[in-house]
């Protein structure tokens, strides 16, 4: 059996989305930035994506930039809004994607911010009291805090950080990718200066991403080149990536709840059977609280047993996809930031289950009955 639980990291490409982008691929290749027929055909295909994702977000198009993907779009968000509004102190928390921990650590060690890190709760929630006094010793900062967090799946109350930053006049920039296509976001009702996406965690294609701009907080470009995306991003556009992104966003939002209804139930399913066949078992940061974490991420930490070194090595023999800690980080040896950040001991094993809307409660089984004699072997569990 194969099993794919690491909805996380990648989703599968949806066929409604694939047989949107396929006419792009073939009968209309032109380049958007050219003044014939087969340039404004395609040029006239951005406009509707770009239209379609706006509307879903209850933005204007002006608002709404396309990427490579999410990570761009957040380092366009914190570079350029550093230099477009000469900010020197930026506020973000340990437990942040690397596209914003490692771009605001980089700027930081060259000298063109200050950085302070907001302090977590002891199961890895933001301390909105310290980044308070963080706020009110620094006003015009910029707050970088992501609303779902991609490896513990704790959710961030962005009412809340919104209503500081407007309060001691923050830029506030939150990393949305885990989060969008799955919830619905307001930016009219949000308090937030740059929300992010990127298709392929919504079922769409890898490679491209969009960046929301608060109107009027107008930010210099952040890659050169061109007059592409209104002068805010040079080079050719990913058309049919652009266009694949509108469909998955638009199918996401269709179906949104009946989706989270299924995957919700998914997760509470192996919460249930994890605890009833897995003595000792744990959930790192909010996981397994349904009103307080992604309903797509479960965290989950084992007993301590000498299988935990080749723990993902033997799922994947199983055909049991999941990962142990952030995908972004795969295949290297370095451990979690997230989870060393919320002092999980090192010697219990450690997995992201991550779900989809592909994913059913046979796998869960499968998925449980693989784990529980993989330690009975051991002599862990009885």
């Amino acid at each position: 059996m194969k099993v794919y639980f690491d909805n996380a990291a990648t989703t599968r490409l949806d066929q409604e989305v694939l047989e949107a982008m396929l006419p792009l691929m073939t009968e209309q290749f032109g380049n958007p930035s050219s003044i014939h027929g087969h340039g404004r055909a395609v040029r006239s295909a951005i406009e509707r994506a770009r239209k379609s994702v706006a509307g879903l977000l209850n933005a204007a198009p002006a608002e709404i930039f396309f990427t490579s993907g999410g990570t761009e779009a957040d380092n366009t968000a914190i570079r350029c809004s550093i230099e477009t509004f000469g900010l020197t102190h930026a506020i973000t928390s340990p437990v942040e994607h690397h596209a914003v921990l490692h771009t605001l650590q980089h700027l930081h060690k060259h000298g063109q911010i200050q950085l302070s890190l907001v302090r977590l709760d002891e199961k890895g929630s933001v301390d909105m009291e310290h980044l308070e006094e963080l706020l009110r010793a620094n006003p015009r900062s910029l707050v970088s805090l992501m609303h779902g967090n991609n490896e513990i799946g704790n959710l961030l109350d962005l009412d809340a950080v919104g209503a500081l930053c407007e309060q001691y006049d923050a830029i506030f920039h939150s990393d949305t990718v885990q989060t969008m296509g799955h919830y619905a976001h307001d930016v009219q009702q949000l308090k937030t200066h740059f929300i992010v996406g990127a298709a392929h965690k919504f079922h769409g294609p890898k490679g491209v991403g969009f960046l929301y701009v608060r109107p009027g907080t107008r930010i210099e470009p952040f890659v050169h080149g061109g007059s592409q995306e209104r002068n805010m991003r040079g080079g050719t556009e990913n058309v049919y990536g652009i266009v694949g992104l509108a469909k998955a966003l638009e199918i996401a939002y269709r179906d949104m709840e009946s989706h989270r209804q299924h995957i919700l139930s998914l997760k509470e399913y192996m919460i249930g059977q994890l605890r009833q066949h897995i003595e000792g078992v744990t959930f790192n940061g909010r996981s397994a609280e349904p009103d307080q974490s992604l309903y797509t991420v479960l965290s989950v930490s084992l007993p301590p047993s000498d299988l935990n070194d080749m723990l993902l090595f033997n799922l994947d023999i199983a055909g049991i996809s999941v990962s142990g800690g952030s995908a972004c980080s795969s295949g290297t040896d370095v451990g979690s930031h997230v989870l060393g950040a919320l002092g999980i001991a090192a010697e219990r094993g450690n997995i992201r289950f991550s779900f989809g809307k592909y994913n059913t409660r046979e796998e869960v089984d499968y998925a449980i009955t693989t784990l529980a004699d993989l330690y009975k072997k051991e002599g862990v569990l009885k």
